[in-house]
């Protein structure tokens, strides 16, 4: 009786992600009296999470602090965060909360369709400058540096603007990003990723990752996250690579990581402190797997280079096949 309880639980929760307003796919309602759409939401809130849309997105994230997720890259964020979505692109931003607080206007987003920039290079040649934006928006690019400050303050400026001062104040954007310096770029999913998506796909994803971003610092366990889509082990675990593009413990990793990097830049507290706090239960691994994807350890960047992290790769691809020992994450 208590699996076939679980069972129905799971399938209601499914049910919830794929009729309600959690769908993957986000429709973006078409204005005929503008080219390009900005509004703003709140956290938490309906249009914020794991979805995916054809059009192109500027994303400014206003306050708070947290995790997020593009493509198959898992990163931190703070007030300020600007980055650019690809169409098709996969992504959340999942801010670090107290119970029933609510970050009121958390977002500013710009979203555009981006055949009609195609089109319009035909006849305003001076477009043609944004077409490789666009192209390497594909696998997102999150903007740092004083192209941040001056990309935030474009987005709110567009705020309340419409007809040609918005589209103006869109061109002025297009300008300060496509002629952005790779300094202040950071480039998110690895080219080749290619999730499989439909709409239980995504909702599955999305239970998923609402399950590993409040639990990653403690023990992880694969065997919840596939009771909770209501799956055997090992089909969970090849349905979750086929729809994400990555390994289950892979991206419980990447979050650990990221969170780590936040920890180095921002706090006093030592390595081994950190290692644990993250959940990673042998400083050799986390020594180890830090190395491996910052190029750098963990005790240089704390002890040194605490804050420099423009060029860094961290939380990007990591494509590590096996499950590590002294990580929490179980398959059992």
């Amino acid at each position: 009786m208590a699996t076939e309880d679980a069972a129905q639980e799971a399938t209601a929760r499914l049910a919830e992600r794929l009729l309600g307003m959690r769908a993957n796919r986000e429709v973006i309602p078409p204005d005929p009296n503008h080219s390009v759409r900005w509004h703003q939401h709140s956290y938490p809130s309906p249009l914020a999470r794991w979805n995916y849309h054809p059009e192109y997105e500027i994303h400014l994230i206003r306050k708070g602090t947290g995790k997020f997720i593009v493509g198959d890259h898992i990163g931190t964020f703070e007030a300020g965060h600007v980055s650019i979505v690809g169409s098709g692109l996969p992504h959340d931003w999942v801010s670090d909360l107290e119970p029933g607080e609510v970050l009121e206007n958390r977002d500013a987003v710009i979203q555009f369709d981006g055949k009609w920039v195609e089109q319009a290079s035909a006849l305003v040649p001076e477009l043609a400058e944004v077409k490789p934006l666009l192209e390497q928006s594909a696998r997102g690019i999150e903007f740092l540096g004083q192209t941040a400050v001056a990309a935030a303050a474009a987005i709110e400026d567009m705020g309340p603007t419409t007809g040609l001062q918005r589209l103006q104040h869109l061109f002025e954007l297009f300008a300060l990003l496509a002629g952005a310096p790779e300094g202040d770029r950071r480039y998110l999913a690895e080219a080749w990723f290619r999730p499989q998506l439909d709409g239980q796909a995504a909702a599955v994803v999305d239970l998923v990752l609402e399950y590993v971003f409040s639990n990653h610092a403690g023990s992880v366990r694969m065997s919840e996250a596939a009771a909770l889509v209501g799956m055997p082990e090992p089909t969970f675990s090849k349905y979750f690579k086929r729809a994400t593009g990555q390994n289950f413990s892979d991206l419980v990793r990447k979050l650990r990581l990221a969170h780590a990097r936040r920890l180095l830049e921002r706090s006093d507290k030592p390595v081994s402190e950190i290692c644990y706090e993250v959940g990673f239960s042998n400083l050799s691994n986390f020594n180890r797997h830090f190395l491996n994807d910052a190029g750098e350890t963990p005790g240089t960047t704390g002890s040194g280079c605490r804050g420099d992290w423009a060029g860094a790769r961290l939380g990007l691809s990591w494509s590590h096949p096996h499950q590590e020992p002294g990580e929490h994450v179980r398959h059992g």
